[in-house]
């Protein structure tokens, strides 16, 4: 399952879908504080190009690096909160909230856990690595995502996914400093954030098919919340 939990049956990944502009719209604004031009915003650019590459409109993501930059005239602010606890069968899991009601967000997350258990600050995050992600794609025919790694000064990497895309783990103080070098080892980014990476993970395989099913539903009814920008779950192979 990696670092970061994502929808692997159709029915979720395509109700995932669905929610995707809505995330992509906050992951913009939050980025457009540094500047609404994504050429001097190595952020927003990447922000950007993950919009595009869902096929949002152009209005839609105009008006988001507007409204996050200041220059609509509408007040955003999102606080960043992280809720850790368990999902069915103790997977351990990271929450990673936006949110512009701290209230609204800590009520519905109790709700979303009573088929889990909600944790306090520290319970689960000892079992997680805060890491630098990147996912990025081969750019040049042969590109070598382990000597990329080596060259670029990540910690490691896990291979290519069903679509393509190798994941980069680094230190969080060298995110960027890897970002910027990758491309010159033959790769492409499409994401670059902090996030977590689980060290004991537990295995796929330890579980039934009813008992991943609840998992996967679970994390599912989570990543569908309107505060959440992302799942971190210890759910391996």
């Amino acid at each position: 399952m990696g670092a970061q939990w994502k929808a692997k049956h159709k029915d979720l990944a395509a109700n995932a879908k669905g929610r995707l502009f809505g995330k992509l719209v906050k992951d913009i604004m939050i980025a457009a504080r540094d500047g609404a031009d994504p050429n001097a915003n190595a952020r927003l650019r990447l922000a950007v190009e993950q919009a595009r590459k869902a096929s949002m409109p152009k209005d839609t993501l105009d008006r988001a690096i507007k409204k996050g930059a200041g220059l609509s005239g509408e007040v955003v602010h999102f606080e960043h909160v992280i809720y850790e606890g368990f999902a069915p069968h103790r997977v351990p899991v990271m929450v990673e909230c936006q949110t512009d009601n701290v209230n609204r967000a800590a009520s519905e997350m109790r709700v979303l856990f009573r088929k889990g258990q909600l944790g306090t600050s520290g319970s689960v995050a000892w079992d997680f690595d805060h890491v630098g992600l990147i996912e990025a794609e081969p750019a040049t025919p042969g590109a070598d995502p382990e000597l990329a790694a080596i060259e670029a000064g990540a910690q490691d990497f896990e291979p290519a996914d069903e679509d393509g895309a190798t994941l980069f783990i680094t230190a969080p103080t060298d995110l960027d400093l890897v970002g910027r070098a990758l491309p010159a080892h033959g790769f492409k980014l499409l994401s670059s954030k902090l996030g977590y990476r689980p060290k004991n993970p537990v295995s796929a395989a330890s579980l039934t098919p009813a008992q991943l099913d609840e998992v996967e539903s679970f994390l599912a009814a989570l990543d569908a919340n309107e505060d959440v920008q992302n799942v971190f779950a210890g759910l391996g192979e």
